[in-house]
C-alpha cells in the first residue's frame, strides 16, 4: 500500500515544469480562506454604503500574499524539520519533489510579506496606522504557525488561531478600512467564517493525522482520535449554520443569507467523504470540499450583502 501512495502522488503531479512548481507552491486550495473574509468584510462595509475599490484591492492581495507565504513557511520549516518526503500528500513539493532551494523558498516568502507590508502601509495611511500594527500582528503568527521554537500547527491551537487571526481580524480589518469603525454586529457576522476556516485546518490535520503523530505534534486531530475529530468537525458545520441563521434572525444578516445554506450539501459532502477512511491519499477529496464548503458559503454570504443593498 505504501509504495502504491508513492507511485500514485507521483503520477498525480507528473506537470513539474515552470509555471506548475510555483503554482503548487502557493497552494492556491487554500487562498480562498484568505479571499473570502476580505470580501465579506468589505461586502459588510459596501451594505452600509462604504466601498473604496483601491483599498479593497489593496487589502485582498495583501491578504493572499499573507496567506501564501504562509504555505510556503509551513513548507520550508516541515522540510528542515524532516516532516515532508517525496511521499508526502498535500504539500507543494517545490523542495522535496521538484528540487527548488529550501532558502529560495524562505526568501520567497519573506518577498511576500514584503510586499504585503508596502500595500499595508498604503491601506494604514488611507484608514488608520493601527491597522500597521494589526497587519504586523497577523504576519507573526504566519510565521510562528510552523516557524519559531513552539510552532502553533504542532498544537491543538492551530485551528481557534486560524480562525480568528483569518476569519475575525481579517473581516475586522477588511470592514474597518472602508467603514472608518468597528462594531459588535461585525465580529458576530465574522464567526461563522472563522468557524469554517477552523474547519478547513482541521480537515488537514484529519488527514495527516497518523503522520502528525509520527513526528511528535499535538493536533487537535490527534487529542481527539480520527472518528471523533470528524465528529467535531461536523459540530463546526453545525454550529455555523446555526449562528448563521441566528444572525439572519437578529436582522444582522439579510434574509438574502438563507442562500448561504446551500453550502449545507458540501458539508455534508465533507463528512461523507472522510468516513471510513484512513490513508491521506483517500481523505484528499473531503479535504478539498471542506475549502469549497467555506468558499461556497463566503462567497454566498458576499453575494446577499449585495443583493440586499438594492433589492430589500
Amino acid at each position: 500500500m505504501h509504495s502504491s501512495n508513492k507511485v500514485t502522488i507521483k503520477d498525480a503531479l507528473n506537470e513539474r515544469d515552470g509555471f506548475q512548481i510555483w503554482w503548487r507552491l502557493l497552494r492556491p486550495h487554500t487562498l480562498t480562506a484568505s479571499f473570502v473574509p476580505v470580501f465579506v468584510g468589505s461586502m459588510l462595509a459596501f451594505h452600509e454604503g462604504h466601498m473604496n475599490i483601491f483599498l479593497f484591492m489593496a487589502m485582498l492581495i495583501a491578504s493572499m500574499l499573507i496567506q501564501a507565504a504562509t504555505n510556503m513557511f509551513n513548507e520550508y520549516y516541515d522540510f528542515v524539520k524532516g516532516l515532508d518526503n517525496e511521499e508526502s500528500v498535500g504539500i507543494g513539493g517545490t523542495i522535496v519533489r521538484d528540487g527548488i532551494k529550501p532558502k529560495t523558498v524562505l526568501h520567497l516568502a519573506l518577498s511576500f510579506f514584503g510586499i504585503a507590508m508596502l500595500l499595508g502601509a498604503f491601506i494604514s495611511a488611507t484608514s488608520s496606522w493601527w491597522i500597521a500594527a494589526i497587519g504586523l500582528i497577523c504576519m507573526l503568527f504566519g510565521y510562528l504557525y510552523t516557524g519559531g521554537p513552539y510552532p502553533i500547527a504542532y498544537t491543538p491551537l492551530g485551528e481557534l488561531f486560524s480562525g480568528f487571526l483569518m476569519g475575525t481580524v481579517i473581516i475586522g480589518i477588511s470592514y474597518f478600512i472602508q467603514a472608518k469603525t468597528i462594531t459588535l454586529e461585525v465580529i458576530l457576522a465574522s464567526i461563522p467564517i472563522a468557524i469554517f476556516i477552523g474547519a478547513i485546518l482541521l480537515s488537514n490535520n484529519i488527514r495527516d493525522l497518523d503522520n502528525d503523530k509520527e513526528n511528535g505534534r499535538k493536533t487537535l486531530a490527534i487529542l481527539l482520535g480520527r472518528k471523533r475529530a470528524i465528529g467535531f468537525l461536523a459540530l463546526m458545520f453545525l454550529t455555523a449554520f446555526f449562528i448563521t441563521a441566528w444572525l439572519i434572525i437578529k436582522g444582522i444578516f439579510p434574509l438574502w443569507s438563507f442562500i448561504t445554506f446551500i453550502g449545507a450539501i458540501k458539508a455534508v459532502d465533507v463528512i461523507q467523504k472522510f468516513k471510513g477512511k484512513t490513508q491521506p491519499l483517500e481523505m484528499m477529496p473531503a479535504m478539498a470540499a471542506t475549502g469549497k464548503t467555506n468558499s461556497i458559503y463566503g462567497i454566498l454570504l458576499g453575494i446577499s450583502l449585495f443583493i440586499s443593498t438594492f433589492i430589500n
